[in-house]
């Protein structure tokens, strides 16, 4: 049977302001469209207007550790993984990376074949790993402990462990052995993600121009792990990796994370970023914990 929904209808053409969906009996979308202008077949199901509900594709969230009080870094079961699963689709979340934290290399292999079988299963897209080559200055929640230089060899074993769906894996521009780390992720089908850096400008510039160039021609694109925090503020004479990264999205040639939940950044700060890269340059992420 199928179902209606009437509310603000979002779509990647358009915002429709008194819309309805309409749903079959297998969850595929049959219809979208301006209330006024529903179809007659289905003129006796047309729902009241609610135009406080909002309509709107499935949110795809490339940067989260978990939730519902289950994490991804720290689940001992698939049970664990699986509710965090769950608390995002609750929330309208249909499609999501599994984002681990810097640990021995032991436990980061085993979280990820802990994960393999649910992207196997497509539970989850892939995994996002946040470590462990990150600037000890700018490690924020990660455990310095376990942070070190960059080492190709771990790339390969988790990409290998999670049968290529390592999708990316945050790196600081200033650890030493990052253009090896860069390298070996591109070759595994992977993004670098460039972030938890202390690097100038000139250090950020060569990664990115790195990550850009091996990437020519693949149609994908390296990322910066939630823009602005665990990095090096801007400021006018030591402009570190802020700008480049701006300059950088604006020119098509990254995509960069916001956390834009208030907190992280101000609001002013996101809606100026829109307006300097574009939407299509942006990937708004919650980097949920649990």
């Amino acid at each position: 049977m199928e179902q209606l929904f009437r509310g603000r209808v979002i779509t990647p053409e358009a915002e429709i302001a008194d819309g309805v969906l309409v749903a079959g009996a297998d969850g595929l979308i049959s219809w979208v469209g301006p209330a006024e202008e529903l179809p007659a077949r289905w003129a006796d199901q047309r729902p009241v207007a609610a135009p406080d509900r909002l309509l709107l594709p499935g949110l795809v969230d490339v940067h989260n550790h978990g939730g519902g009080g289950a994490s991804f870094p720290d689940a001992g079961g698939r049970d664990e993984v699986e509710q965090a699963i769950a608390e995002h689709r609750r929330h309208g979340t249909t499609r999501m990376l599994a984002s681990l934290v810097t640990a021995p290399d032991e436990v980061l292999l085993a979280r990820a074949e802990l994960l393999a079988p649910l992207v196997a299963a497509g539970e989850i897209e892939g995994v996002h790993a946040e470590g462990p080559f990150l600037a000890a200055a700018r490690c924020g929640a990660q455990n310095p402990e376990f942070l070190r230089d960059g080492d190709p060899s771990l790339v390969s074993a988790l990409a290998e462990a999670l049968a290529g769906r390592l999708v990316t894996m945050t790196v600081a521009p200033d650890v030493p052995g990052n253009d090896e780390v860069i390298e070996a992720l591109v070759a595994a089908g992977s993004l670098p993600s460039y972030g938890h850096t202390d690097a100038d400008a000139a250090q950020m510039r060569s990664a990115v121009e790195r990550g850009s160039g091996l990437l020519a021609g693949s149609g994908r694109r390296a990322t910066v792990t939630h823009l602005c925090n665990g990095m090096a503020p801007m400021h006018h004479r030591t402009p570190g990796p802020v700008p480049v990264a701006l300059a950088a999205a604006a020119a098509g040639e990254l995509v960069v994370e916001l956390v834009a939940d208030g907190a992280h950044l101000h609001p002013e700060l996101v809606r100026d970023v829109f307006t300097l890269v574009g939407a299509q340059n942006i990937a708004l992420v919650t980097d949920a914990m649990a």
